[in-house]
C-alpha cells in the first residue's frame, strides 16, 4: 500500500450477503470523513455499478430480498430468466446484461414483488465534483495482463483460500455464487474440471467480464481515457487547480 491509507477492506463477511446499498452507505461515510481532514478521496476499481452508485448518488429500489423467490429463480437457466423478464418488463430487458444471472434475478424479484416494472434509476444531487480516469489498454495486452494476474493469484494460494472457506462450512453452491475464480476453483476441487480447464475458464470469463465493463464505461462521457502516468498526472493537477481556484 506504499504508506497510503486504504479504506473499506475486509468489511464484509463471506457468510453474509453484501449489497450495493450497503457499499454506497459505507463509501459515502468514508469519503466525507476523508474530506473533513481536507484530504482527497480516490475511489479505485470495482464493479461499474458500485462506482456509479457512489459518484452519481443513485437511489436503489428499496425492495427487500426474497430468498425463497430467489432460490426458485436460481433453478432456471439464464435464457429462461431473460425470457421471463422480457415478458414482464420489456423496457428493463432492453438495458440489462442479458447473461448476468444475478442481475436478472434481482430485476425479476423487483417486478414480481412490486407488480410493477423496474423503476428507472433516480439520482440524488451529486455531493462532490469528480475526475474519472479510465486506463486504456490494447485488447491483447489486457488479455495477457489478465493471464499474468490469474497465474500469480493461483501461485499465491487462491486454491488454498477456497479450501479454507470450504472447511469453515461453506457449501459448494455458495462458493460458486462468489463468481469468477471461486466458482471454477470450487468445480476443480470437486473434480468436475481439470487444472487446465480451471485456468482456461477463469481466463475466458475474466476477458468477458472486462469486455462488459468496457461496454458500461464507454457510456459515461465524463471518463477521461489515459494511456500512461503522465496523462493522469496532468489531468489530476488541472482538476485540483480548478478546485483550489473555485
Amino acid at each position: 500500500m506504499m504508506g497510503i491509507p486504504h479504506h473499506l477492506l475486509n468489511i464484509a463477511s463471506p457468510k453474509r450477503k453484501f449489497t450495493v446499498v450497503q457499499y454506497q452507505k459505507l463509501a459515502l461515510k468514508v469519503i466525507k470523513k476523508i474530506q473533513k481532514k481536507n484530504n482527497l478521496p480516490i475511489l479505485v476499481g470495482g464493479a461499474a455499478f458500485y462506482i456509479q452508485a457512489v459518484v452519481d448518488g443513485i437511489i436503489i429500489p428499496s425492495v427487500k430480498p426474497d430468498w425463497k423467490l430467489r432460490k426458485k429463480l436460481e433453478k432456471k437457466t439464464i435464457q429462461e430468466l431473460f425470457k421471463m423478464l422480457k415478458k414482464l418488463d420489456p423496457r428493463r430487458a432492453k438495458t440489462i446484461e442479458s447473461k448476468n444471472k444475478r442481475r436478472l434475478i434481482r430485476a425479476l424479484e423487483i417486478v414480481i414483488k412490486t407488480k410493477k416494472p423496474v423503476p428507472l434509476l433516480k439520482k440524488n444531487k451529486p455531493q462532490f465534483e469528480v475526475l474519472i480516469l479510465g486506463i486504456r489498454k490494447d485488447p491483447e495486452e489486457l488479455k495477457e495482463r489478465i493471464r499474468k494476474r490469474l497465474l500469480k493469484r493461483l501461485k499465491q494460494g487462491m486454491i488454498a483460500e477456497v479450501k479454507k472457506l470450504r472447511k469453515s462450512g461453506f457449501s459448494w453452491k455458495r462458493l460458486e455464487e462468489f463468481g469468477l475464480e471461486y466458482k471454477y476453483i470450487a468445480l476443480y476441487l470437486q473434480n468436475k474440471i481439470t487444472k487446465k480447464e480451471l485456468i482456461d475458464r477463469i481466463q475466458k470469463e475474466s476477458e468477458h467480464f472486462a469486455k462488459r465493463q468496457m461496454t458500461w464505461f464507454k457510456r459515461d462521457k465524463r471518463i477521461k481515457w489515459i494511456k500512461n502516468l503522465q496523462e493522469s498526472e496532468k489531468l489530476a493537477k488541472n482538476f485540483l487547480k480548478k478546485r483550489t481556484c473555485s
